[in-house]
C-alpha cells in the first residue's frame, strides 16, 4: 500500500458525513506505519474504543470505512476466525459493523463482518505478527495468494457497504 496523508484519509470515507470524517481521530504515526506490509490501513479510535476505521486502495484510489465495534468484553475468550485474513484468535476477533453508504446508511442499514480486533490482518498474513497457537491454519496457498484473498475479501466487504 502506498503511504497516505491525513487529508487523503479524511476525504476517502464513503460511509460517513464530511463533518464526521473531519472530526475522527487519524493515527499520528502515519510516517512510521509499515506501508510496504499493509494491504489496508486499519486502526481503533483511542478516544472512542467502539469505533474503528479501515482505508484500502480499491478501484484506483483510497476508500475508507467507519466501523462500529464492541468494546473489550472481559471473559469473552471464544476462538473465532477473521473473515478477511482467515486468522483465528482467542478473543481477538470482533463483529465490526459499517453503516451503508448513501441513503441506505441514513436509513440505518449496515453491513457487518468478523475482523481481527486490532485490524492487523496484513501483518498476520505475512507472519509479522503472531496470533498465538493455532492462529494461522496450515494452508497450501502461497503468501501472494493469501494476500490476494485478504484483499479480495476486503474489496467484497467494501462493495457491500457501498452497494
Amino acid at each position: 500500500m502506498k503511504p497516505l496523508t491525513e487529508q487523503e484519509i479524511r476525504t476517502a470515507f464513503v460511509n460517513c458525513t464530511k463533518g464526521e470524517a473531519k472530526r475522527l481521530s487519524v493515527p499520528r504515526d502515519l510516517a512510521d506505519r509499515p506501508w510496504d506490509d499493509l494491504d489496508y490501513l486499519g486502526w481503533r479510535d483511542p478516544q472512542s474504543p467502539e469505533r474503528a476505521y479501515i482505508v484500502a486502495e480499491l478501484d484506483g484510489g483510497p476508500k475508507a470505512l467507519m466501523l462500529r465495534c464492541p468494546s473489550a468484553i472481559a471473559g469473552h475468550m471464544r476462538r473465532s476466525m477473521c473473515s478477511l485474513c482467515v486468522t483465528t484468535h482467542t478473543g481477538g476477533v470482533s463483529l465490526m459493523v459499517a453503516p451503508k453508504a448513501g441513503k441506505a446508511g441514513q436509513q440505518g442499514n449496515s453491513v457487518g463482518a468478523y475482523l481481527c480486533s486490532d485490524l492487523a490482518c496484513s501483518l498476520y498474513v505475512r507472519g509479522k505478527k503472531d496470533a498465538g497457537v493455532g492462529g494461522r491454519l496450515h494452508e497450501s496457498l502461497t503468501l501472494e495468494e493469501k494476500i490476494e484473498r485478504t484483499v479480495a475479501n476486503l474489496a467484497a466487504f467494501v462493495a457491500k457497504v457501498t452497494a
